[in-house]
């Protein structure tokens, strides 16, 4: 019975393995003449909400990418799991038919205990003999037996964490198809909005994203944080600052990592992974499990993770300038490095 509900936990886990796999400051700017918004916004409005969308989308993206870590961890998980429960199945068929050998080797003796054989037997030699056979033979017995149980208890182990791992895989499944859904639906609305605007109106408010960034960038740099920032990138920094330059015109993609395109923590763990030095995949996790750095004692190949949710990051390069996979609709890019809320800077090689 135990036999066919581990067969049946195997096909079953085999099968479904099958089937896997902030703000800145705002400047005013007049309503054109025949906005197309529909609202009468004016185009700064129009700008923050769009702004507030692809800002949702990012924390969304970064949602998305832990689940999809966590899932390819576990989908490993459940093939190990798997091969171990058709192992220690093969393992237990096997005992038993050694076991059932030296049932039938009993039968074959008339099924008289070995010391009763032995005592008929009416040789001497033959019966010390004997004795020495009968006690090998019952601690092999013995020994059988043991390890006959220790598979099926492990066995029984390999079952209930392949069971566990896949509830897990499930869960984070359904987390990244509710990313996926709010990332489609902030960025389709973000679209939306830019969609209304005549093209002239698009270019003013692609003139105002950059404004805001340069604002932002210029209070930063007025503020005195780059007085003490003058230290030389480490091997692996510059190693890897190498490679996110390299990639620089390269478009964002949410969810992305190379080659041909990046989201903004997919660019940073592949730069690092580059340079030898492997990091989490997400700007949330980059901030929690990366050593923080104070702002002055930035080097180039430091990452400063941006917004009081830790849903950007870009990589430092050097003179007050980062590189990072901004958002959808616009390509890795050299941008101020104090153009956007910073939330704290990290060193993957500290």
């Amino acid at each position: 019975m135990y036999r066919r509900h581990c067969a049946a936990a195997a096909m079953t886990l085999v099968c479904a393995l099958a089937v896997l796999a902030s703000p800145v400051q705002a400047f005013a700017a007049p309503t054109p003449p025949g906005s197309a918004d529909g609202g009468g916004k004016s185009l700064e409005q129009v700008r923050a909400e769009i702004d507030e969308l692809y800002l949702e989308a990012g924390a969304a993206t970064d949602a998305y990418n832990l689940a999809e870590e966590k899932a390819k961890k576990q989908s490993g998980e459940l093939v190990e799991l798997a091969q171990s429960i058709v192992e220690g199945q093969a393992k237990i068929t096997a005992l038993k038919n050694r076991a059932g050998a030296q049932a039938r080797e009993e039968y074959r003796n008339a099924g008289l205990p070995p010391g009763a054989r032995l005592m008929l037997s009416g040789d001497p030699q033959l019966f010390l003999d004997g004795i020495s056979r009968t006690h090998q033979g019952q601690q092999a017995t013995k020994g059988l037996l043991e390890e006959l149980t220790r598979t099926q208890q492990d066995l029984e182990t390999y079952t209930k964490d392949a069971s566990t791992n896949w509830t897990k895989l499930e869960a984070n499944r359904v987390k990244q198809a509710k990313a996926k859904k709010k990332i489609n639906s902030q960025i389709a609305a973000a679209k939306k909005l830019e969609s209304r605007l005549e093209k002239e109106e698009r270019a003013r408010l692609l003139e105002l994203e950059r404004e805001a960034a340069r604002q932002a960038q210029t209070a930063w740099l007025d503020s005195g944080a780059l007085k003490e920032i003058n230290r030389d990138a480490s091997p692996l920094g510059k190693k890897a600052v190498a490679f996110a330059t390299a990639q620089i015109g390269k478009p964002y993609v949410w969810g992305a990592e190379g080659p041909k395109s990046y989201d903004c923590s997919g660019l940073t763990s592949q730069a690092w992974a580059a340079a030898g030095r492997p990091i989490p995949r997400t700007s949330q996790e980059q901030w929690r499990l990366l050593p923080h750095i104070a702002i002055e004692d930035m080097r180039p190949g430091d990452l400063i993770i941006y917004h009081a949710d830790a849903t950007h990051v870009g990589m430092y390069v050097g003179n007050g300038q980062i590189i990072h996979a901004p958002r959808p609709g616009r390509d890795v890019t050299l941008a101020g490095a104090g153009s956007m809320q910073i939330l704290g800077v990290v060193r993957p090689d500290a």
